[in-house]
């Protein structure tokens, strides 16, 4: 069984989106992607510095642009289409993001289109930046430490468990004297990370931005996904796409529960993964949680041979059926 998954805000590093540029159709492919997410996406995927791509309003259409673009290139070797959304189940059993990663997932399962996913994460960066602007807020990783004093120790400062990753790691947020305390006062036998996001993702301090997602996803048309489509809510697999819609709303103010989407996909007997670009987080994150599956991140276009070469292999291998909760 082969799942593809999506990176989340803080995967993205300078010049990340050139290689990819190099492909044939793909610089026109991105113009067009610019105009619909009122963006340069092609500068800030290329000669922007690491501050400007730190801007939410930037960083989130830019990630879902570079999964779009991951998945056509990859998916079209397999398929030879040159606009293989959405994903042929054949081709792939299950598909997951992480946070803003969610609006790549959804286009890939064809609950969104392309044009509809970029656009609306558009309107959920420069929402969710807004609400950053309106207090100093921030987001710190905590890496090892026993799970029971990390959240005792994020409750205990204030702090929202924003992300529960997994493998060890979460992540706390809130603003920056609270985060500062935190730092001072550690869970035993953890370290502290801050990452580098422009604010409290999340957790309440996003909620300005809810209704503001809200009313511009009111008046987009929906699909049904097309394959397995994991939910960063509980780690379900939502069968209806109106459903998915309205998580990917309210998970602007609500935790990621990346924890879950693993368990589900070890339930369901996932065999490998391939994390879309700017890849890496996902699959690092994997090493320790999903334990003998096989893993690949595809960085740049010379990782695309590998990655076909596991899809032929893993691919359509899982039963047809998915296991769906509500919540």
């Amino acid at each position: 069984m082969l799942v593809i998954v999506a990176p989340g805000q803080g995967a993205q590093v300078p010049g990340f989106l050139s290689p990819w540029l190099e492909l044939p159709g793909m610089a026109p492919r991105f113009e067009a992607w610019s105009e619909v997410a009122g963006l340069d996406l092609v500068r800030y995927g290329t000669t922007a510095d690491a501050d400007e791509i730190r801007d939410t309003a930037v960083a989130q259409p830019l990630l879902v642009s570079a999964g779009l673009a991951t998945a056509t290139a990859l998916l079209g070797s397999v398929s030879d289409s040159r606009v293989p959304l959405p994903v042929d189940p054949s081709c792939v059993d299950a598909v997951a993001g992480h946070s803003v990663g969610e609006f790549t997932a959804a286009a890939l399962a064809g609950v969104l289109t392309p044009e509809d996913a970029l656009s609306l994460v558009g309107e959920r960066g420069r929402g969710m930046a807004d609400a950053a602007a309106r207090t100093e807020t921030g987001m710190t990783a905590v890496l090892g430490g026993r799970r029971e004093d990390v959240l005792a120790a994020i409750g205990t400062a204030g702090l929202t468990p924003a992300n529960d990753n997994g493998s060890g790691q979460i992540v706390a947020a809130g603003t920056t004297e609270q985060l500062a305390a935190f730092a001072e006062n550690p869970p035993e036998r953890a370290r502290l990370r801050p990452l580098p996001v422009a604010g409290a993702f999340h957790t309440e301090h996003m909620v300005p931005a809810v209704e503001r997602v809200r009313t511009a996803a009111a008046s987009l048309r929906t699909n049904d996904p097309s394959v397995r489509l994991l939910s960063n809510f509980d780690g379900a697999v939502v069968e209806q796409g109106s459903q998915y819609l309205e998580r990917l709303v309210a998970q602007i103010s609500s935790p990621v529960r990346w924890q879950a989407c693993t368990e589900t996909l070890a339930d369901l007997g996932v065999t490998a993964m391939i994390e879309l670009a700017p890849a890496g987080t996902l699959t690092g994150l994997a090493k320790r949680a999903l334990r003998g599956v096989q893993l690949h991140a595809v960085k740049t276009p010379d990782d695309l041979e590998r990655a076909v070469s596991i899809i032929k292999e893993h691919a359509g291998s899982a039963p047809t059926a998915g296991t769906v909760q509500e919540g």
